[in-house]
């Protein structure tokens, strides 16, 4: 009973006995008495929390994922009330937004996704591109060490490598995000993590591994595909895989399948050499049911059933990774179907917790990428309509700019190529001083249903010295880098930054624009279900090392100040 019950209750009962207070006095205290011992203690704290972070998903990117659900004309969700998972969420919990800087005594304006998923992990002040540290370079505990150790299951899952910046960030402890040979080796000795379900099998193969026969053999008599160890990012012998097996308890998986057919509660899937298949490439595989790596929704899956066995609960954080990957990109369609892709997996949280008063589940973002939006131009401009309204008075409908059709919204889901798949048809081999402009245009137009002529595929390849190159640097070391008239040192990854050329060409057509290739410092959303007792606090302006306090103080753990 709530607490407007409990009032409406006591009004009830003195106004029946005020026609009788001689006699009725005492019933009525006693009464009283009663309906406060039934009425409910405030839930204050779970059994079990679900994190989710959509990588790189800021509110513009949430509102084209909305807008797409509510009112694309072909949307798919069209036999689902319009009504994305987050939504509902939104209807039956709370929301807030979350600053996200590193914050610290090396504090800066923005994020990335290392230092931010630290914060959210710790709880405390964390530096950039730093794994379980604080802005001081000092380990500190995650949420998920700290509910390892008071018993409970944790997991981890990933549609990119479980040793990318998010993931890592709840289970190592490591200088700089790029030593992901350094946090395989951690997260598999450390034995804090119970189920790992990601890609990113090319930091626990051998270094040797696609040339050593006798190592591929290893791989295959675990029951691999060769698509999993084709190549290695390890330095030494080490198989980590094999480590994980016979020393540490894991049982593999390296498909669908065999994850699915699992009933292990120590469970390592592997499920890609890199990163696992893209949203559009899940769609296809999908629509045509030829899918061997299991989608981010059916992963989701399998680690609640496992995790949910422990009678003492469990830690689980939950990883769309690659909605940031299409946001460095500027690409759009690609965008649109990786925020569909995790909108399923929230689903299945939904419908796992929905009738439940002991879990706690939280949706956010790392930070937002790209600094993406729809916008209205001067580019086919409306032709004037007539409208039957009595307040035009004779006039015609004709506003002064495009401000963008709903059709947008179905023509960017039907991308079948992301802008990376573009690229690899300009020039296999990346050799993209040697694409023409021919070669642009029919990769473009072969996966885009926005169309580009021979000029505006000329723009896309054009290349220029790089004048901030740095020797040894990870990606300005390179000497030519794509040409950008504005904002060009925004845009940091060398050749893969021909996708955000691409995303200019079609930008005018798609009513879309971007502002950078990195990240951007903008509040995010934050979505809490759950006991309102837990989630009440997170309906505020907060930052992310307060979001990890809340998760933590909701599993009754500590942390330190």
């Amino acid at each position: 009973m709530n607490k407007n019950l409990v009032a409406l209750a006591i009004s009830s009962v003195f106004l029946t006995a005020c026609n009788n207070t001689d006699t009725k006095e005492i019933e009525v205290i006693k009464e009283v008495e009663v309906i406060k011992e039934v009425a409910p203690t405030p839930v204050t704290t779970v059994k079990n929390v679900i994190l989710m972070i959509g990588d790189g998903m800021g509110p513009q990117q949430v509102g084209l994922l909305e807008e797409y659900a509510r009112r694309a004309p072909n949307s798919t969700y069209n036999n689902k009330g319009n009504i994305t998972a987050l939504s509902k969420l939104a209807n039956a919990g709370q929301m807030g937004l979350s600053l996200n800087a590193p914050h610290g005594a090396n504090g800066m304006l923005v994020t990335d996704s290392a230092c931010s998923a630290t914060q959210l992990a710790t709880g405390k002040a964390a530096g950039s591109e730093m794994i379980g540290l604080d802005d001081q370079g000092y380990i500190v505990e995650t949420i998920l060490e700290k509910a390892k150790k008071a018993g409970k299951a944790t997991g981890l899952v990933s549609d990119t490598r479980i040793t990318h910046a998010t993931p890592a960030a709840f289970a190592a402890h490591q200088p700089h995000r790029s030593l992901e040979a350094e946090i395989a080796a951690e997260m598999i000795s450390s034995g804090m993590v119970d189920v790992m379900l990601s890609g990113g099998a090319r930091v626990f193969v051998p270094a040797d591994i696609s040339t050593d026969e006798a190592d591929r053999q290893i791989m295959a008599d675990l029951g691999a595909p060769t698509s999993v160890y084709k190549k290695s990012k390890r330095k030494d012998d080490r198989n980590l895989i094999v480590e994980a097996k016979d020393q540490h308890g894991y049982t593999l998986a390296f498909d669908k399948t065999q994850m699915q057919n699992s009933d292990a509660t120590k469970l390592l899937g592997l499920f890609a050499n890199s990163g696992m298949a893209d949203g559009i490439a899940y769609k296809a595989c999908r629509a045509a049911d030829t899918c061997s790596q299991p989608s981010l929704k059916e992963m989701t899956v399998k680690a609640l059933d496992i995790l949910a066995k422990d009678e003492d609960g469990f830690f689980l954080m939950i990883e769309g990774g690659q909605i940031d990957w299409a946001g460095h990109a500027n690409d759009a369609g690609w965008m649109l179907n990786e925020l569909l892709k995790f909108d399923e997996a929230v689903e299945a949280v939904y419908d796992w917790v929905k009738d439940r008063n002991d879990t706690l589940v939280v949706v956010t973002a790392d930070h937002e990428t790209g600094s993406f939006g729809f916008s209205y131009s001067r580019k086919e401009l409306p032709q004037a309509r007539t409208l039957d309204g009595d307040g035009m008075k004779g006039a015609d409908y004709k506003p002064n700019f495009n401000f963008g059709a709903l059709s947008h919204l179905d023509k960017l889901y039907g991308q079948t190529g992301t802008f990376f798949d573009m690229m690899n048809a300009a020039n296999s081999d990346w050799d993209f001083a040697a694409a023409t402009a021919q070669n642009w245009m029919d990769a473009v137009n072969q996966y885009s249903l926005y169309k580009v002529d021979i000029d505006q595929a000329s723009k896309i390849g054009e290349r220029e010295i790089n004048e901030y190159y740095v020797a040894d640097h990870s990606y300005q070391s390179a000497e030519m880098v794509p040409s950008f008239a504005d904002f060009k040192e925004f845009y940091v990854y060398a050749d893969e930054d021909h996708t955000a050329k691409i995303g200019r060409a079609l930008a005018a057509d798609q009513n879309v624009v971007w502002g950078t290739g990195t990240h951007t410092a903008a509040p995010v959303p934050v979505y809490a279900f759950g006991p309102d007792g837990v989630t009440r606090g997170f309906s505020t302006m907060q930052h992310h090392v307060e979001i990890s306090q809340k998760m933590m103080t909701a599993l009754g753990l500590t942390y330190a100040e």
